[in-house]
C-alpha cells in the first residue's frame, strides 16, 4: 500500500503543467531591470533643455559612448566628436572640451544642444535605460536612453 502511495505520488509530481522556473512569481509585472552601465553602453539623447530630440530625416541618430578608457566619443548628428570624461566620483560626469569635424547638416541645432548638455554636464543618474545628466546647479541638461545593437 506504501509503495503504491509513493509511485501515485512521484507520477503526480512528474505531471507539472510548466517547469519549476517558471513560476507565476517569475512572471511578475513588479520585476525591474538592472540599471544599464554608464560606460561601453550607447546612450541616445531623448531630450535636450527640456526639448525633447527629433532628429531629421536622412540624418544619423546622434548618441555618446563612455569608452572604459575615460574616452568619451559618438555623434552629434553631423559630426563625430571626441573627448575624455571624468567620475570620479559616485554620480559626477565632467566632460574635456570635445573635438568635433565641423560639417554642417539639418540637425545641426540638435547636435549643438547635444554638446552644450554635454559641456555643461556636472553629475548624472542613471534608472534603468535612463541616462540624466545635470549642470552644477542640478538642473537636468539631458535625457539620454541605453540602446542596445543586436
Amino acid at each position: 500500500m506504501r509503495l503504491s502511495f509513493f509511485l501515485l505520488t512521484l507520477l503526480a509530481a512528474g505531471c507539472q503543467t510548466r517547469p519549476p522556473q517558471e513560476s507565476a512569481a517569475s512572471h511578475s509585472p513588479s520585476r525591474v531591470a538592472p540599471d544599464a552601465r554608464l560606460r561601453e553602453t550607447r546612450w541616445v539623447p531623448r531630450q535636450l533643455a527640456g526639448q525633447l530630440v527629433a532628429v531629421p530625416a536622412d540624418t544619423q541618430e546622434p548618441y555618446l559612448l563612455l569608452r572604459a578608457d575615460g574616452t568619451a566619443e559618438g555623434n552629434g548628428s553631423c559630426n563625430r566628436f571626441r573627448g575624455t570624461f571624468f567620475s570620479e566620483q559616485a554620480g559626477e560626469l565632467k566632460f574635456s572640451p570635445l573635438m568635433s569635424t565641423r560639417m554642417a547638416c539639418a540637425a545641426i541645432a540638435i547636435e549643438n544642444e547635444f554638446t552644450r548638455a554635454l559641456g555643461q554636464s556636472s553629475t548624472y543618474r542613471i534608472s534603468g535605460d535612463t541616462l540624466l545628466l545635470f549642470n552644477a546647479t542640478n538642473a537636468p541638461v539631458a535625457r539620454l536612453e541605453a540602446v542596445y545593437l543586436r
